[in-house]
């Protein structure tokens, strides 16, 4: 459960009142001590994470957000960082006080994102009007909450019930090969070990790939891009499925037999993360930028630039190339995705491996809201190497 990537699990994300008691709810459904509790409102002043295992669901990863109503110009930003895991969350649980205006406000801007919400009326050992405040909500809210008690326990197998209940009916199916490949089937990753690739490890997409392979009950062949040659002469048949680094797209086809199908990392993330035909349909925003355009590179993950680096270097020079010097790129990375997409003619997003599914789906749906074209690295690439249509995706 420990080896589960964050990005994987599902994310049941904390939302109320300073001092509502979310901290002790997850501490309650962790069975630890995780976050700090205190009497004292705002006491949480970031988002904090857990993961953990709820039987049956599976690897989990609890956010206690700072409270909603949190005052002060601290405040405004701690409220802006709450903001901000809506994106990211599968289900949400919404601690209630009174069902008043507020709180309406909250469940109706997480059920506009499609959340499913779950209601609670957190310390019913201490309310002595538990039932009619439950009646109260239920009247103004068009939902009744779960009367639970973080301290006690009360309610917590309840919570766990609703969780698999409000369960989104797709979660845990998409999977990152599709049905490109099948049992018995012939597998050929070319990973270049670059600058950007960690000494001794993999990165998490190719790890991630692997291990997909492996449940397949595929046969997996992995080479570096220059002995890719190699690798094929040791076949006794061409590959099934060729899987490659975006970066090296153009030199693996032009060596890949006819039979075999090509693909990359970064493409199959694009289905797996997000909207694949969204980002093919918006490669073709390439064609038209000019030295006057202003394109958006966003990263998942934050790191120092590197010499080799595919988006702050690699992809911004097959982009001049084409286009000239002039054009302007920016570059965000992390959580740091500008609310106003409108200056940019186009974005172009990594594979996403430390978001989940949620977070990247509610970046290109910000996206298409404000009719901006939004593609990622390897069908960005692909694109500009003209072999987009000769690539399973």
């Amino acid at each position: 459960m420990n080896q589960t990537p964050n990005a994987n699990r599902l994310h049941i994300a904390l939302f109320g009142r300073r001092n509502s008691g979310k901290s002790s709810l997850v501490n309650a459904l962790t069975g630890q001590d995780t976050v700090i509790v205190s009497p004292t409102s705002g006491t949480t002043t970031d988002p904090v994470t857990k993961a953990m295992e709820i039987h049956p669901l599976g690897p989990c990863l609890l956010i206690d957000t700072p409270g909603f109503d949190d005052e002060g110009e601290l405040g405004e930003m701690r409220v802006e960082c709450t903001l901000k895991i809506i994106g990211k969350t599968d289900i949400a649980l919404l601690l209630c006080e009174t069902g008043d205006a507020q709180e309406q406000e909250w469940l109706q801007r997480l059920k506009e994102r499609g959340i499913p919400v779950i209601l609670l009326l957190n310390k019913a050992d201490v309310r002595p009007n538990t039932t009619e405040l439950a009646e109260q909500i239920k009247a103004s809210c068009g939902q009744p909450p779960i009367i639970i008690s973080a301290k006690d326990g009360t309610g917590i197998e309840a919570i766990h019930r609703a969780i698999l209940e409000k369960l989104p009916a797709d979660f845990g199916e998409q999977t990152i090969t599709g049905n490109l490949v099948a049992e018995g089937d012939v597998v050929v990753l070319v990973m270049p070990q670059d600058l950007q690739a960690p000494k001794g490890r993999l990165i998490l997409p190719q790890v991630q790939t692997i291990r997909e392979l492996l449940d397949k009950k595929c046969l997996i062949m992995s080479c570096t891009t220059d002995k890719l040659k190699d690798t094929l002469c040791a076949l006794a048949n061409p590959p099934k499925l060729i899987i490659t680094d975006s970066q090296v797209f153009h030199t693996v086809y032009e060596q890949k037999p006819a039979e075999s199908r090509l693909t990359s990392f970064s493409v199959l993330f694009a289905g797996y993360k997000g909207d694949i035909h969204y980002c093919v349909e918006s490669a073709f925003a390439i064609d038209r930028l000019t030295e006057q355009s202003r394109v958006l590179i966003a990263e998942a993950c934050t790191h120092a630039p590197l010499t080799e680096d595919i988006g702050r270097v690699k992809i911004p020079h097959l982009l001049r190339k084409r286009t000239g010097e002039g054009l302007q790129i920016d570059i965000v990375s992390g959580n740091d995705f500008p609310e106003d997409l409108s200056p940019y003619n186009l974005i172009i997003h990594c594979g996403a491996c430390m978001f989940n599914r949620k977070y990247v789906l509610s970046r290109i749906e910000q996206a298409r809201m404000q009719k901006v074209p939004m593609t990622n690295y390897g069908v960005a690439i692909a694109y500009i190497s003209g072999i987009l249509d000769k690539i399973e995706k």
